[in-house]
């Protein structure tokens, strides 16, 4: 799991100021795409189940853009396996929410008409 993954990688990043901030940040954007989908499944309705996963879809996106910094920045090796794999899971999850968030959205437009 994604977020099991996270808490992981976040351990093993350096104590230093940056290392701690952007550790911190992952650690709470990377976390909670699990929590809002699992609050997705028990929406009370479609704008509802799609507000859900649009939240969890923005956290996806920052946490990639973290992922992203750390390697750029060298805070963390994009040769370390967990960030190669963080950085994979994080782009198919991203694709996965937003086609799902698609869908709703069709399914709902098509119940109306």
């Amino acid at each position: 799991m994604f977020a099991a993954r996270i808490v992981n990688y976040v351990d093993r990043m350096p104590k230093t100021m940056s290392g701690k901030y952007y550790g911190g940040q992952l650690l709470r954007s990377g976390g909670s795409p699990a929590l809002h989908y699992g609050e997705a499944s028990g929406a009370e309705s479609t704008n509802d189940f799609v507000h859900k996963l649009r939240i969890a879809l923005k956290e996806l996106k920052e946490s990639r853009s973290n992922l992203k910094i750390q390697g750029l920045s060298r805070l963390m090796l994009t040769t370390d396996v967990d960030h190669q794999w963080l950085t994979k899971e994080c782009g198919e999850l991203i694709a996965i929410l937003a086609k799902s968030i698609d869908t709703a959205r069709k399914n709902q437009r098509g119940m109306g008409s």
